[in-house]
């Protein structure tokens, strides 16, 4: 029981926090802005080499230099939008989703000259499970990703339901033509469509690097299980972006455990393919996914 709990469940909702943090940003795009951002694992993958230089100039823990990352990479993706999105507002969605495919190759690229491809640290040293928890093996890291994500989502929250420009997004997502009549700026609400996006990503980023490495791929990898999170729970709905993550990274996990006999029932390599069976499985049967959002 205690090998279920510490080697699968907890690391299982360790990566469903990433994947519901990734997931919103898609989630919310394509709520927005209609089209499906491909680039936004690469986004995540800037935010996270962002961090690492700061980390290597200050000398601060990640979590800490993160804010500053998150206005940079912010800084940047508006930059991106203004100047690769914007022309295409108004022309169909499949030039903007090719527009993404072709930022996704620059933004890695551009990571790729600058970092290098080699494998990086945001930490040194190994994470050794608290000994005041024993035998539930929580790494302090492990407790701060959980901790931190569940302030962000508390915090998106707050941002849609309380604030103006919140419920100016909320409006927008479900009727964008209404929403620009009835005098709601819709510039600034993509604007600040993409700033929640970009910092949520950069945090998703900096949480997998903490629980792993860095890499230029790593935003990449992560591309299609945030997909399937958000298509699960509800593409446009940011509430069931989050329980479409924790979904999806729990079952990635679990389809490694030797549910019969002592051998895994899938073999590590296949947990993408668990992401990905549930994505298909789910616009088979229930395209508007568990929080009736958008069909495709």
């Amino acid at each position: 029981m205690m090998a279920f709990l510490n080697f699968y469940l907890i690391p299982g909702v360790v990566l469903g926090c990433i994947y519901a943090l990734g997931a919103i940003g898609i989630s919310l795009t394509f709520g927005i802005l209609r089209f499906s951002n491909f680039a936004h694992g690469d986004t995540m993958t800037l935010g996270v080499y962002i961090t690492l230089s700061l980390v290597q100039f200050s000398g601060l823990h990640p979590l800490l230099v993160a804010p500053l990352a998150m206005v940079l990479t912010t800084g940047i993706v508006l930059g991106l939008d203004r100047t690769f999105y914007k022309p295409f507002r108004t022309s169909p969605a499949i030039m903007l989703v090719i527009a993404s495919f072709g930022l996704m190759l620059m933004i890695r690229s551009v990571i790729q000259f600058f970092w290098g491809v080699q494998l990086q640290a945001l930490q040194t040293g190994i994470q050794m499970p608290l000994e005041a928890l024993l035998p539930v093996r929580f790494s302090e890291n492990h407790l701060l990703i959980i901790g931190a994500t569940v302030l962000l989502m508390m915090a998106v929250h707050l941002v849609l339901t309380r604030t103006k420009i919140g419920k100016a997004m909320r409006a927008t997502s479900d009727n964008p033509e209404l929403a620009a009549l009835t005098g709601i700026d819709t510039e600034v609400v993509i604007r600040a469509t993409w700033a929640m996006g970009a910092s949520l990503a950069v945090a998703a980023g900096v949480f997998l690097g903490l629980d792993t490495h860095v890499e230029t791929m790593m935003g990449f990898k992560l591309l299609l299980p945030m997909f399937a999170a958000a298509i699960l729970g509800g593409i446009g709905k940011p509430y069931g972006a989050v329980a479409g993550g924790l979904v999806i990274g729990i079952a990635e996990e679990l389809s490694a455990y030797p549910w019969i006999g002592t051998t895994p029932l899938l073999s590590p390599g296949y947990k993408g393919g668990v992401a990905f069976a549930i994505m298909v499985a789910m616009l088979i049967w229930k395209p508007q996914g568990l929080f009736r959002g958008r069909q495709f």
